[in-house]
């Protein structure tokens, strides 16, 4: 086998290489990503994870706390109520982006003003999108750092206190953006539970690896991530035609020079889809997102490598998970309908070759995930979430399975944006109200 691949043509000796990287991307991918957290913990300087301090009041930058709201009658009371009440910051303002809200959003709103003096909210007659309220919010802000707070999402009282803590020091003047660690608030149902080992593989482990390596992030969390206002002004604000802003403004930064932070010690809570609808709908917008923005930069990567070889890591990992994501739905195709073949014909020599082979690829990877997720667990809240690894297969048999089928359904509308024809309007999921779990 080796000799056919090393001494036949040029041509086959390049397809067997690319289709042995195809075959071994999950597995390598796995094993970098959990080499690469524990270079950031062990190789890194974290002093801002482990030692912040107190900001007095005189020293307190400005913060408008940016709420996009789109229908979020369930939980805007709930959010904005703690956001006044329980943070340990003092200058600071919240700023709500109704949305074209249809409920009773507005009137919520404007009854809690009244309680609370530094609410303001910007009525927006038509719903035209989180990055258009943002780019809108984003001149109404008073203040010099933008922390971007979803209508569901609850930060601990200290966050702003941290969030700070990252941007003050000499070293942080070309700071973009600070990125929280997101928690898992509704852990009710199975789903929920297995977010929570999803959530801390991609946080605990994804980000903590691009930070290591070159000081990159794929992406922030839409959810909780405090911006320098001037930073964002110099990119033009969010792209209004996406499906993901957080994704796309990410890349736009380091695609200045701008340097994204990852804060792990810096912990908000928000809800996650309970349903299989709603969580592969969300799935399908990431995947969309994620192909927007290589389509975006293909042309500057490809035309400009030096300049952008800081950044290039992150391009090629998203070039070889669009590809991967594709060869995998052709490769399962292929073997579904080869075994299928070969019972009919009786020849169970290769089903039963067949079956090894493919158990033997899926060992490997599971146990590159598994440590993967074993590493992100233990490095996650020093190790408070270790009970959920009970439900790590769940996530790599079904998770895993989900990104490539949503990459591939998403590769021809994320195309269509590109030139032109993407909208950025967007619809609440449906919120359960409930009472925040700190962990």
């Amino acid at each position: 086998m080796i000799n056919q691949i090393f001494y036949g043509s040029p041509l086959q000796t390049t397809v067997a290489i690319m289709l042995l990287v195809l075959c071994l991307y999950p597995v390598a991918g796995a094993f970098l990503w959990f080499f690469g957290a524990l270079s950031y913990r062990w190789l890194r300087n974290t002093r801002e994870d482990d030692n912040w301090q107190q900001l007095p009041p005189s020293k307190q930058p400005l913060v408008t706390i940016m709420i996009p709201a789109h229908n979020e009658e369930v939980m805007i009371e709930s959010t904005i109520t703690y956001l006044f009440d329980e943070l340990n910051y003092d200058n600071y303002e919240v700023l709500v982006m109704n949305d074209g809200s249809t409920d009773d959003t507005g009137k919520i709103v404007a009854q809690l003003q009244e309680k609370y003096p530094r609410l303001r909210t910007v009525e927006i007659l038509k719903n035209k999108g989180k990055a258009h309220a943002f780019n809108i919010g984003m001149y109404f802000a008073r203040g010099e750092y933008i922390l971007s707070n979803d209508a569901d999402t609850i930060p601990e009282p200290d966050a702003i206190m941290k969030y700070m803590n990252y941007f003050i020091h000499d070293r942080d003047m070309n700071t973009s953006a600070v990125t929280a660690n997101m928690d898992v608030q509704n852990r009710t149902k199975l789903l929920g539970k297995s977010q929570t080992v999803e959530f801390s593989s991609i946080v605990g482990v994804i980000k903590r690896s691009q930070a290591a390596v070159n000081d990159s992030m794929y992406a922030y969390s839409g959810a909780n991530t405090m911006y320098r206002k001037s930073f964002l002004i110099d990119v033009g604000g969010f792209r209004q035609n996406r499906a993901t802003e957080d994704i796309s403004i990410a890349w736009d930064h380091q695609m200045i020079g701008a340097v994204p932070r990852f804060a792990p010690n810096i912990i908000f809570h928000m809800n996650v889809p309970e349903t299989l609808g709603d969580l592969y709908k969300q799935r399908k917008r990431w995947a969309q997102g994620g192909t927007e923005v290589w389509l975006t930069n293909f042309k500057k990567f490809f035309l400009h490598p030096i300049k952008h070889r800081y950044q290039m890591s992150m391009f090629v990992d998203s070039t070889l998970s669009i590809i991967w994501s594709f060869f995998f739905i052709i490769s399962t195709v292929l073997f579904v309908s080869s075994m299928i073949w070969f019972i009919a014909s009786g020849n169970w020599e290769r089903i039963y070759h067949g079956i090894m082979m493919s158990l033997i690829f899926v060992t490997f990877e599971m146990f590159a995930g598994t440590l993967q997720l074993l590493a992100a667990l233990i490095l996650d809240h020093r190790g408070a979430k270790l009970k959920y690894l009970l439900f790590a297969p769940l996530y790599m048999l079904f998770f895993w399975m989900v990104n490539p089928i949503t990459i591939a359904t998403t590769f021809i509308p994320a195309c269509k944006t590109i030139m032109g024809f993407g909208s950025g309007t967007w619809t609440s999921p449906k919120r359960q109200a409930m009472k925040a779990e700190h962990h």
